[in-house]
């Protein structure tokens, strides 16, 4: 049973990390003000894996409510 949630954290623990590893390399900003942002495509990834966790979660717990209300 534990497994299924398993399967719903280990996204989102990942989306999770795409942040704090973005939040560590930083950000550069050149001498003529332009902001270099390495790494930026972390951010969509992390949304991207937090949103598939959630519905993962959602998806198994209205399977086990199904599965409890027959």
């Amino acid at each position: 049973m534990m497994k299924k949630y398993l399967l719903a954290t280990i996204p989102m623990m990942i989306g999770v990390l795409c942040l704090f590893i973005k939040g560590i390399i930083g950000d550069e900003v050149l001498a003529n003000g332009v902001i270099v942002e390495k790494n930026f495509f972390l951010i969509p990834l992390s949304y991207l894996f937090f949103f598939s966790g959630i519905l993962t979660l959602i998806f198994f717990s209205m399977l086990k409510k199904q599965n409890i209300a027959k």
